[in-house]
């Protein structure tokens, strides 16, 4: 019999209420669980990961448990600012060099069609997460980045991806300031938060099981079944466990796997006329760590960055306030015209690969326990993707997805 202990502690993974959490409130609860009880799957994790997941197996005729630790979609989905990007965190030409051409061009084809993935789960569990199509523009402030920048252009023309490239004066009448940039047509934004809410509502409908405030201590394994024991010493027993926890996943596999980051967010007041730069738009550049801006459905932009590395959630609270304020300035340097005045602030954690790809399948071929994990800036566009993974590991037939992105690569 194999086993594995979690840490007992609750990892803090954002601070403050994002503006997510304030204008959905809570959509709706869920019990904790009382007691033992039996499945087929067990998804550990209620955020868009989890939640894409469980929708999978459930159209897949799948019956399926899912618990979380908090309040359902109370963790990372929470603090995204919920920017759909085919564009991975490490650019084409620079991951071609990584990992090689054909993992490199299909990562980037396939969060492109991750994109419209989503919005057909959207539109088939009728989700009103204001999922809008947009622009994409990866540009530079910086004269050395420009050759940079030409190399990634060339790159993803090269492969097939409808890209253009923008120059000083078109960039100017966008109200950006910049040397040069990408602009790509695949991207979108949503309400992440509200998405995931309306899928496991849609999900409970068809009969998966949600317990919030569960907490899974130890997780068990033998030939025939898979045992959670939950923290107060209940049961739920499976033949498989699907851990959608994302950067909590560092408290169960033992490979260093990923480095913890905090980043930190900012929603301005609303417009009352939303600002043309962002109508069509969306924005990142190529800062290290990047800047990235966006509007919402209610006539606000929403930008992020300022990353650093995470030491404790104390600390990366106690700099918020600093934070706000080199975000609004950044702000400003970017699009001189445009007022930015924030309304609300927020900080979360998140987690870079060393390639910038997510984490698909088992880490012990033995055990039935199965991991979704998307990280970096595509979080959710590699969480839409993770529902193909998934079926393919439990059944345990060959993916592409099982051997780019599997454990110990």
């Amino acid at each position: 019999m194999l086993s594995v202990s979690f840490n007992k502690k609750t990892m803090d993974i954002r601070s403050n209420e994002p503006y997510w959490l304030i204008v959905n409130s809570l959509p709706q609860s869920y019990p904790s669980l009382q007691k033992s009880i039996s499945s087929e799957v067990l998804v550990i994790g209620a955020g868009i990961t989890g939640a894409l997941t469980a929708y999978k197996l459930i159209e897949e005729g799948k019956k399926v448990i899912m618990v979380d630790r908090r309040d359902i979609c109370n963790g990372s989905t929470a603090a995204s600012t919920s920017m759909l990007q085919y564009e991975i965190d490490v650019p084409l030409h620079k991951l071609i060099e990584q990992v090689g051409l054909t993992c490199a061009v299909s990562s980037y084809q396939n969060c492109e069609k991750a994109i419209k993935e989503l919005k057909k789960v959207a539109t088939k569990v009728k989700s009103s997460c204001d999922f809008e199509y947009k622009k994409s523009v990866y540009f530079t402030s910086s004269k050395k980045d420009i050759s940079f920048l030409k190399d990634e252009f060339e790159a993803r023309q090269e492969h097939g991806f409808k890209v253009k490239w923008l120059l000083k004066d078109e960039l100017q009448d966008l109200g950006l300031k910049a040397f040069a940039a990408i602009e790509s047509q695949s991207g979108a934004i949503m309400d992440v938060y509200k998405l995931a809410n309306d899928i496991l509502k849609y999900c409970s409908k068809k009969g998966l099981e949600i317990y919030d405030r569960t907490e899974i201590e130890e997780i068990k394994t033998n030939k025939e079944k898979t045992i959670a024991k939950t923290k107060s010493g209940l049961t739920i027993e499976v033949d498989h466990v699907v851990h959608c926890t994302g950067y909590e996943s560092t408290e169960t596999v033992k490979e260093n796997i990923v480095n913890l980051k905090s980043t930190f967010a900012l929603a301005s007041e609303a417009y009352e006329t939303l600002p043309q730069a962002f109508k069509k738009h969306i924005y990142w550049n190529t800062d290290a760590p990047y800047l990235y801006f966006r509007s919402t459905e209610d006539g606000r932009i929403v930008m992020g960055g300022g990353d650093r590395d995470f030491k404790n959630a104390t600390r990366r609270d106690a700099l918020l306030p600093k934070k706000e304020r080199e975000l609004a300035k950044k702000f400003q340097k970017c699009f001189p015209e445009i007022p930015f005045i924030a309304d609300y602030s927020w900080a979360g954690t998140f987690g870079e690969t060393k390639d910038g790809l997510p984490y698909f399948g088992k880490t012990d071929p033995q055990k039935n326990e199965h991991y979704i994990l998307g990280f970096g800036g595509n979080g959710i566009t590699f969480s839409a993707m993770g529902m193909d993974a998934i079926i393919h590991s439990i059944n345990k037939t060959p993916h592409p997805y099982l051997e780019y992105y599997k454990f110990n690569r």
